[in-house]
């Protein structure tokens, strides 16, 4: 045998191997579902709906329990029609695949799964609803008979606290009987085999029930707040309010009477609402009572303790504003006579004067106040509020006067200040004006002489001022404080020329060293002419000195080192 031959063979044995696998995997898988099949349908086959049938028709159903009965049991019988069909189907596709007929066994068992699934789900809900009217008379008898009790036990509890429902007794009763007739629709459905609606009714009595089960509770509570807690609180109010008009306590406009009318007004509506069992209006109604009284009671508790204050305070409220008038009209009395000699430039007059009259405003409040406390007018609570910002207010103004007075105390001592001041300038202007003289100069700088006249001038300018019939103590001071400025930048003037001239006398004598230099020569003939004829001391030293300095360098240093020290040991 060639090797094609063989490999020919090889692939022919490996194919029908592989054949033979799948055939018996197809075989085993197909064997699965006909058994799956089988056990579905042999399940549907053992709910025996039947018998169930045969039950619920010798129940005699009426109404909607019929009408579900009939639809679902043609239904079911629709679906047990095909139950055959599927056992056929299940038995040849069973024979087909032990004969390894795999293909007719497949179609067979295709046929079979799509009539299980077309009546599988019918079957199921048709078992849940034979069931579910099989057990709905037993339920509703457990179920009839449980509401009946939990409605006498409300009736018993009503008949017990009528008194605390007294206001939505009727509407209770209403309820109550409303439920009585629903017990009798239920009790005659299921007599009648109409189990559905009466269950249905049941439900319908089980929420009544729980609805007014909920409500009692609250119902006789607002009834006890409305009927006594709020009336006893209103009434409370109605006293104090009466006692404390008889106290001579004032209210202003607000008329408590009204609305202690108003809030019984709404306790009416309220109650009216709670005999409907409508809790919500209810509800709403009481949080406005409760909002309207807690409001009242602290109106009465407030002018209450507003009146202790009040009474403390009056006398003392009394000496302070007497007092602080006396104080404004003296402090006026005292800034008009300073005013004649000295110009207020803050407005202290017109302010104090303001202040005046807003004590006298507040005494004229406290007047009218006072007057209403004895007419038995007052809101205490208001003129409480009054006098305790009349109080801060009046030690604010208090504080303001005293640092109005320290103010233009301190005029005339600023006066004689100023005085002791210009007579000092005048003085030190003189001596720094002899001392430049002094130093056998040839002349005196034009630069200088205009600063000191100027400073002169100044001094003169402010001096008449401080004469005249009224001063201007702020102007004068800025004056002052210029002129002592000037006064100390001309005694630099002066040491500075000074200075200047002694050391070109020195750095000349020192440049007698170099009159063979041409340089400095000529720079001795410049600096004279400055000095001599120009009295430019300043420029004339720095002729010189730039010349010795160039000649020398570090002479002109020493010569001023030596100066300044010679002149530091005559000073210490």
């Amino acid at each position: 045998m060639s090797s094609t031959q063989s490999l020919l063979l090889i692939t022919l044995i490996i194919t029908i191997i592989v054949v033979v696998m799948a055939m018996l995997l197809i075989n085993r898988r197909q064997l699965r579902d006909i058994e799956e099949l089988d056990n579905e349908l042999g399940n549907m086959e053992d709910l025996h709906l039947e018998r169930a049938i045969g039950k619920l028709d010798q129940m005699e159903l009426a109404g909607e329990s019929l009408a579900t009965l009939n639809t679902w049991k043609k239904s079911y019988q629709k679906a047990a029609e095909l139950f055959p069909e599927i056992q056929r189907l299940i038995e040849d596709g069973a024979d087909e695949n032990a004969r390894y007929h795999l293909v007719k066994s497949h179609q067979s068992i295709k046929q079979a799964r799509e009539l299980v699934d077309s009546v599988s789900e019918d079957v199921k809900n048709s078992s849940d609803v034979f069931t579910q009217l099989l057990e709905s008379n037993r339920e509703n008898k457990a179920q009839y008979d449980e509401l009946m009790q939990s409605y006498w036990e409300i009736r018993k509890e009503i008949l017990a606290d009528s008194f605390d429902y007294s206001v939505a007794l009727e509407e209770i009763e209403n309820r109550l009987s409303a439920m009585e007739e629903d017990f009798a629709q239920a009790k005659n459905l299921s007599a009648q085999g109409d189990h559905v609606e009466a269950k249905q009714v049941l439900s319908k009595i089980r929420a009544d029930l729980t609805a007014l089960k909920t409500k009692l509770p609250e119902v006789k509570e607002d009834q006890h707040d409305l009927q006594t807690v709020f009336a006893d609180q209103l009434d409370e109010i109605a006293a104090g309010y009466k006692e404390m008009r008889d106290a001579k306590y004032g209210f202003g406009s607000l008329d408590v009477l009204l609305e202690i009318r108003q809030s019984n007004d709404q306790i009416d509506r309220s109650l009216a609402a709670l005999a409907q069992l409508d809790l919500e209006e209810t509800s709403k109604g009481m949080k406005k009572v409760e909002k309207e009284i807690k409001t009242l009671y602290g109106i009465l508790e407030k002018e209450y303790k507003a009146r202790p204050f009040v009474e403390k305070n009056q006398d003392k409220l009394q000496r302070l504003l007497t007092h602080q008038q006396t104080v404004s009209q003296q402090l006026i009395k005292k800034l008009r006579h300073i005013d004649e000699s000295y110009e207020l430039t803050h407005g202290e007059l017109d302010e104090s004067r303001e202040l005046e009259r807003e004590v006298h405003k507040m005494d004229s409040d406290y007047i009218r106040a006072s007057q209403r406390i004895a007419d038995g007018r007052a809101v205490y609570s208001e003129v409480q509020d009054d006098w305790i910002k009349i109080l801060g207010r009046l030690q604010e103004i208090g504080k303001r006067q005293q640092e109005l007075s320290e103010a233009v105390d301190g005029l005339y001592e600023a006066e004689e200040v100023a005085q002791r001041s210009i007579k000092e300038f005048k003085q030190q202007v003189s001596l720094v004006y002899r001392h430049l003289s002094r130093q056998n100069l040839p002349g005196i700088p034009e630069g200088f002489l205009q600063m000191y006249t100027l400073v002169v001038n100044e001094i003169s300018k402010t001096s008449g001022e401080l004469n005249q019939v009224r001063i201007n103590m702020e102007k004068i001071s800025e004056e002052l404080v210029q002129i002592s400025d000037d006064v100390d930048r001309l005694q630099r003037e002066a040491e500075d020329i000074i200075s200047s001239a002694n050391l070109f006398e020195l750095t000349m004598q020192y440049s007698n060293k170099f009159l063979d230099n041409e340089t400095v020569v000529r720079a001795r003939r410049n600096a004279m002419k400055l000095y001599d004829r120009d009295y430019n001391y300043k420029d004339a030293l720095d002729t010189i000195a730039t010349a010795v300095e160039r000649a020398e360098p570090g002479s002109y240093q020493r010569i001023e080192n030596a100066y300044y020290q010679e002149q530091k040991e005559l000073i210490d």
